[in-house]
């Protein structure tokens, strides 16, 4: 990993990119939802302040246990600018997201545990399909593959 000397307070994004293991098209992205920011040189070249490679390790880490970039931002939104983010606001808001990911993960070993009977049907249009209709919702309404239509009709 490229080392950056302290003195140097501004990376640019090839430099974030090198230290963070973030692809340069990752950091634009990241940007441009409003996830890091920059500044722009006179020759309009993005120069980010050092906290940002935190940051990016902060966002790297809750995309890799499936947090939603829109949460993320809500949580980086409530910390300073300029400040790197800490232990304590990892814990802070790592605590906040630990009810979600329950539910989450009993949702797929739901679905894991039910995808036989998924294969065994083919087409997802049993009746109570637990990927296509999950506890039978649309039972009472309608049957078989007319609910993959109906949602293509939606869509």
């Amino acid at each position: 990993m490229p080392q950056i000397p302290e003195k140097i307070h501004e990376l640019t994004v090839g430099q974030l990119a090198a230290r963070s293991g973030a692809a340069v098209s990752a950091l634009h992205f990241y940007e441009s939802k409003g996830l890091i920011s920059s500044r722009r040189t006179s020759g309009n070249q993005r120069r980010y302040s050092r906290d940002t490679l935190r940051r990016v390790a902060f966002i790297r880490a809750a995309q890799r246990v499936g947090i939603p970039l829109a949460t993320i931002r809500e949580a980086l939104a409530e910390l300073p600018e300029e400040r790197t983010p800490t232990r304590e606001d990892w814990a802070h808001l790592s605590e906040a997201w630990r009810s979600e990911l329950d539910e989450r993960i009993k949702q797929l070993n739901r679905l894991r545990d039910h995808l036989t009977d998924c294969i065994g049907c083919g087409c997802l249009s049993l009746d109570a399909c637990v990927l296509s209709n999950p506890d039978d919702a649309f039972g009472e309404r309608r049957t078989g593959s007319r609910l993959m239509v109906e949602r293509r009709a939606l869509g």
